[in-house]
């Protein structure tokens, strides 16, 4: 898959997620064959430019391609975001009107933007001609089950210059609940001649296969079928592409998983990276079978690193002394 200069090397793609794909999980992703991983959402605010959380979800050293996602409602601020992450070091600019969350929608940002269609053209015109770099944009099907209106935005992204465009197959108001459909991205890419990407619901090789044909799109996005699993890509890759594929040993898991806490705790600090850890290791033992109370409380409780480590490492020994009772779902069809 092409996005302006740069070719990918798959069409299998992390999907932004706030809270989550900060730099530890997108490196891990990409070790894993992730062909393209783009940033949490940074608000365009221009008083939090220079806010810690902001300058470290916009961090990107070491990582692969840049691809920062920039949130916000004003056509000149999210112009300047544009033009100031591109001056440190973005590659790619994706602009997010998919977020459904309400205290993104209730100041107009995010997927609310597709209510307003001259706004989102004003938008998307302001950030393009600011930069001269690629630029993407994430939408969403529309704003509710009655106003699909995605047809009529990826029109106008395609003519603003967009240079990629992905879609979840669930309008705002559907949030996450029910089944994505994927008929309104049929029909985009039908209309439109730019790079098209699916999201939602993707969560095996069989489903991404299934996508990819039905919808004729160019790449698939992957969001919490990652989570607890960030080898996902690797093994969707091969499947896609009829190669043989071996799953990950339990100690290859016990790896990744100590990889990416030790990640986490570099790169937040002690106090931080305990915290932030947690959610993370909850998705990890969540697909091997789960945690006993009495150890989710105690790895939960941790409050050093060392300590934490130390408690995730004794609950994966269980499994490893009890492989039989291991219920990770190893076949991806």
């Amino acid at each position: 898959m092409q996005i302006g200069p740069y070719l990918l090397p798959n069409n299998l793609l992390l999907a932004p997620m706030a809270g989550i794909t900060d730099k530890p999980f997108r490196q891990l992703c990409s070790r894993f064959g992730a062909g393209l991983t783009v940033s949490e959402m940074l608000i365009s605010n221009e008083t939090l430019q220079n806010h810690p959380r902001t300058l470290q979800k916009a961090d990107y050293s070491g990582d692969g391609l840049h691809s920062i996602q920039i949130l916000g409602a004003d056509p000149r601020q999210m112009a300047a975001a544009a033009q100031l992450n591109q001056a440190r070091g973005a590659q790619i600019i994706d602009i997010n009107m998919g977020c459904p969350a309400k205290k993104v929608c209730s100041v107009a940002a995010g997927s609310a933007l597709l209510k307003d269609e001259a706004l989102v053209a004003r938008i998307l015109t302001a950030v393009v001609n600011a930069v001269d770099i690629p630029v993407t944009l994430k939408i969403r099907t529309g704003w509710d089950l009655l106003n699909r209106n995605a047809l009529a935005i990826a029109q106008i992204a395609e003519d603003c210059g967009i240079g990629a465009l992905t879609i979840h197959g669930r309008s705002r108001a559907c949030k996450f609940n029910g089944p994505a459909e994927y008929e309104t991205i049929k029909q985009v890419k039908q209309l439109v001649n730019i790079p098209i990407i699916a999201n939602g619901d993707i969560n095996s090789a069989e489903k991404a296969r299934e996508v990819l044909e039905y919808t004729g799109v160019d790449a698939v996005m992957i969001g919490r079928a990652a989570l607890g699993k960030p080898w996902v890509f690797k093994e969707l890759d091969a499947k896609l592409n009829d190669r043989p594929y071996i799953p990950l040993h339990l100690p290859e898991i016990s790896a990744c998983i100590n990889l990416h806490l030790e990640n986490l705790y570099g790169y937040y600090g002690s106090r931080a990276g305990v915290r932030i850890a947690r959610k993370h290791i909850g998705w990890y033992f969540e697909n091997l079978g789960g945690l006993s109370s009495l150890e989710k409380s105690a790895i939960y409780h941790a409050e050093q690193p060392k300590q934490q480590l130390a408690l995730v490492n004794a609950s994966f020994n269980l499994i490893l002394d009890e492989p039989h009772k291991w219920k990770y779902n190893q076949s991806i069809h």
